[in-house]
């Protein structure tokens, strides 16, 4: 569990697209992170039992929706909330921090960085944008973006940037809940 000494008060997870929020990771991190307020939270499309995400923008507007959602039920100023996720949920977050959603930081894990096989997609144009400490957790063998394209794209983020690569890892991360969470751990004990 992180000190409490730190500029955050809560955590906001939101699940990757063919997943909710009840992915291992995300019920991990709760789990490691308890007694802070954690909350782990469904895109409205999952709850309509939709296979597929709407625009990223409408996903945006929930993500904005429930951080103010959680800070009211909470108490807790969204700038001291970290928000992120796996994959098009970190992305979410990320994008929604980069639009003005005050936030202490952003945890994202396997951020994808573009389609698989199309690298000239990039979902980076917010990056300049993001002014909060970051931590990206991804695997080096991860299709949505590899350790060499990261290491290009990153440094156009403001804000400073943690970077943890697990060897031998997809996309998935399968089996790495466990390092996703001392990296999440060691992390938060630094900012």
């Amino acid at each position: 569990m992180p000190s409490t000494t730190h500029p955050y008060s809560g955590v906001f997870l939101t699940p990757g697209s063919g997943s909710n929020r009840d992915h291992s990771t995300l019920c991990y991190l709760e789990n490691l992170l308890h007694p802070l307020p954690v909350e782990r939270f469904n895109f409205q499309y999952r709850e309509d039992g939709k296979p597929f995400p709407p625009p990223v923008k409408k996903l945006v507007d929930e993500v904005n929706e429930a951080v103010i959602k959680m800070s009211n039920r909470e108490g807790i100023d969204s700038k001291k909330l970290i928000l992120g996720g796996r994959s098009l949920g970190g992305r979410v977050c990320s994008m929604a921090v980069a639009e003005g959603l005050p936030a202490a930081g952003l945890i994202l894990v396997c951020y994808p960085l573009h389609p698989v096989k199309k690298p000239e997609k990039l979902r980076v144009e917010h990056f300049p944008d993001i002014k909060v400490p970051c931590l990206f957790i991804s695997g080096d063998k991860d299709e949505f973006g590899t350790p060499e394209e990261f290491s290009q794209h990153l440094p156009q983020i403001s804000g400073p940037v943690t970077r943890v690569v697990l060897e031998g890892k997809r996309h998935d991360l399968r089996g790495a809940d466990e390092h996703i969470g001392e990296a999440v751990s060691e992390w938060l004990n630094k900012i």
